[in-house]
């Protein structure tokens, strides 16, 4: 893998304590040892990549810095001055903020409003509006952000939410910016555009950290890299000096192939039949394009008992998460696991504990919206799986899902396609499209408008169809 370069501001070049210093900062929590002894350097002007696994440490060791979490051991400083947070806010005073994967803004409020709230600014006991857009407006101006100060929220593609959510720091004049898997939502362009504003704000001086798993993202975009796994670093330098499986191996402790080919499947009976897709047992067939969320629903709305479904969102459709992580594993198997009309609390536990086993689901806490946004992944997917319908309709498998779990992932789709089930596989990453599907439909304009078999699977003639370049 490659990395492109960046050029440094003329800050980065001059001696001055780190933006940022954690020195040997270790958290607990029931059963779980979250951060070990972590130190972590970052200088002012400076893209810092931390990776891990889902579960490593890295939203914990950002929470502590940002006064989500105080540290059971360790020491905080920013530009040299020892600091101990026991908020957010007196961490934003400082002029620390963070970017969290679900985003906290109001849908039906305009882009200025969203960005003042709570620093409204105030002229003669009375909101200025005037004020306040203008205040909006000129960070956009400055930062060069696509954005409009009056448009709502809830008319704003997800890439330009996150757009607004870096507004509302650059307002609060944030100096460092945390941002938790910022493309975790984001297509490739969305991604690519969000790259160019955090250039340009390190380019300012800001202090950008940059938490992903994303091997190719990091290696774009950062200057430097720390990783963490169990908690405890195991890897930390220039990204220039690293490659893909280097990361990849420090992530996990084992190599891991990011090229693997799978064999084609053999198709046998049909599983599903509408009108332009057909899919027979023993394949997976990948969606590409825009309408996969109609189509899915059209799908999967009635059909529980033929049809498994891995949802794009987890906390909204694929889980109840204030309830037990054990309790939503069960859910579509409650007759199985109960006896005489009563379920069997000991039926759930171990129900739940050979999915936990076979997908790999760590920091098992007591609720579902406990875990990981990763680890909530694979327990939602391995729970569809365990259920072995004949289709299975799974979108996004592998959203933030780290690189060792996304080979996990990739492997058990390709035993349940082996095992006689049939896959429809929607996936923002056309990648993952091409290493695992045996045919590919692409959709455009909510139809379908081509077809390629594995043979013929061409990432360019793809991407000219999902564009609606397709004949």
């Amino acid at each position: 893998m490659t990395r492109s370069s960046r050029a440094r501001s003329p800050s980065m070049t001059q001696p001055s304590p780190d933006a940022v210093e954690l020195r040997g900062i270790t958290k607990r929590f029931p059963g779980v040892l979250a951060n070990s002894d972590v130190s972590l350097s970052v200088r002012a002007g400076e893209i810092h990549a931390l990776m891990g696994e889902n579960g490593a440490g890295k939203s914990t060791l950002m929470s502590i810095l940002y006064g989500l979490h105080q540290p059971d051991a360790g020491t905080i400083a920013l530009h040299g001055r020892e600091v101990s947070f026991t908020s957010p806010a007196q961490a934003i005073s400082t002029g620390v903020g963070m970017v969290h994967q679900d985003f906290a803004l109001f849908p039906q409020l305009t882009v200025t409003e969203n960005v003042i709230f709570g620093r409204e600014p105030i002229r003669r006991g009375f909101l200025s509006r005037k004020a306040a857009r203008a205040a909006v407006a000129s960070l956009i101006d400055k930062h060069e952000l696509r954005l409009r100060p009056d448009t709502r929220i809830a008319d704003l593609p997800v890439g330009l939410r996150q757009q607004v959510e870096i507004l509302k720091l650059l307002y609060r004049e944030a100096s460092i910016l945390i941002l938790d898997e910022p493309t975790a939502v984001l297509t490739p362009a969305e991604t690519s555009r969000l790259f160019g504003v955090l250039r340009d704000l390190a380019a300012a001086g800001k202090t950008v950290l940059f938490v992903s798993h994303k091997l190719q993202e990091v290696l774009e975009v950062s200057d430097n890299v720390t990783v963490l796994r169990d908690g405890e670093v195991t890897a930390r330098g220039a990204t220039s000096s690293f490659t893909g499986p280097a990361l990849a191996s420090a992530m996990t402790g084992r190599a891991v192939d990011l090229d693997r080919t799978y064999p084609a499947g053999s198709p046998g009976k049909v599983v599903l039949e509408i009108p332009g897709l057909t899919v027979y047992a023993g394949e997976i067939v990948g969606i590409a394009g825009n309408g996969q969320a109609e189509l899915v629903e059209s799908i999967t709305t009635g059909v529980h008992d033929e049809v498994a479904h891995v949802p794009e969102s987890r906390s909204e459709v694929g889980s109840a998460p204030h309830a037990p992580l054990a309790a939503n594993l069960a859910v579509g198997f409650q007759r199985r696991l109960a006896n005489k009309g009563f379920l069997r609390p000991s039926a759930i536990r171990e129900h739940a504990g050979k999915i936990i086993a076979r997908f790999d689901v760590r920091g098992t806490g007591s609720t579902m919206d406990t875990l990981s946004g990763g680890n909530q992944q694979k327990a939602i997917l391995g729970r569809e799986l365990t259920h072995g319908a004949p289709l299975l309709v799974v979108e996004q498998p592998t959203r933030g899902v780290d690189v060792g779990a996304i080979e996990n992932i990739h492997a058990q789709l390709i035993a349940y396609r082996d095992a006689g089930h049939g896959v429809l596989l929607v996936s923002a990453e056309l990648s993952e499209i091409l290493a695992l599907s045996d045919r590919i439909l692409v959709m455009y304009g909510g139809r379908f408008v081509a077809e390629f078999d594995r043979e013929n699977a061409d990432p360019g003639q793809i991407g000219l169809a999902m564009a609606g370049g397709a004949r």
